[in-house]
């Protein structure tokens, strides 16, 4: 399995002959010209993971890739005449030999006065490959054993205490950090550090995947 973190949430996730772009929004670049993609995923609609211009540039552009998005943006997408699949928890979904399982239902509560929308994250398996969890924007989601963690290294709803909780709960043999336009090189060694240091996890590997950079796991 080879990942491109595209900046911010956005992974590019070859796997199984497969090619799957996972959040492609407003703090990420380098989507907006990709073609023969199979899939497209949208965990929730907040633009910083779907921007509608650009990514709806490349659902037209990529007419075999099949979309999968949470319902709300599922909605949004069939309003402007594009294809959508809404995702739910429970309900897995085949793209040629990956089998994607839909976990999670909500956005992480971030203010009284800012509404949850849908946020359902993805586990990426195939045989032969590493697993990869990317969660959108929540920790409470039970997506079983991982091979590889996407993780939400800070966010405006997310605390260091719950960030380090959630990978020593998930456990995963590897992880590598999204979620992280807001953080300065300083404030991402110190976030990636308390969850190396803290986390408590045996045998973690921490691949600090940059923008547009790729790795293979």
């Amino acid at each position: 399995m080879r990942v491109t973190h595209l900046g911010h949430a956005c992974l590019l996730v070859s796997i199984a002959d497969r090619r799957i772009l996972i959040d492609p929004g407003n703090f990420s670049s380098g989507f907006e010209d990709l073609r023969d993609l199979d899939a497209i995923i949208v965990t929730h609609n907040h633009p910083d993971h779907f921007d509608p211009g650009p990514a709806g540039r490349v659902v037209r552009d990529n007419p075999n890739a099949s979309v999968h998005t949470d319902p709300l943006t599922a909605e949004k997408l069939r309003e402007e005449g594009l294809p959508a699949r809404p995702t739910r928890q429970g309900e897995p979904f085949e793209v040629g030999d990956v089998t994607v399982h839909p976990v999670g239902e909500l956005h992480a509560f971030n203010h009284p006065a800012m509404e949850r929308i849908p946020n359902v994250g993805v586990v990426l398996r195939a045989d032969g490959e590493p697993s990869l969890f990317h969660p959108g924007d929540a920790y409470d989601a039970e997506p079983g054993p991982v091979d590889v963690l996407a993780h939400p290294l800070n966010a405006p709803w997310a605390a260091s205490r719950d960030s380090i909780a959630f990978v020593a709960r998930i456990a995963p043999r590897a992880m590598t950090p999204i979620h992280d336009a807001l953080l300065s090189d300083v404030g991402r060694r110190m976030y990636a550090g308390h969850i190396e240091n803290f986390s408590g996890v045996e045998g973690l590997t921490y691949t600090d995947l940059r923008d547009g950079e790729s790795t293979t796991f």
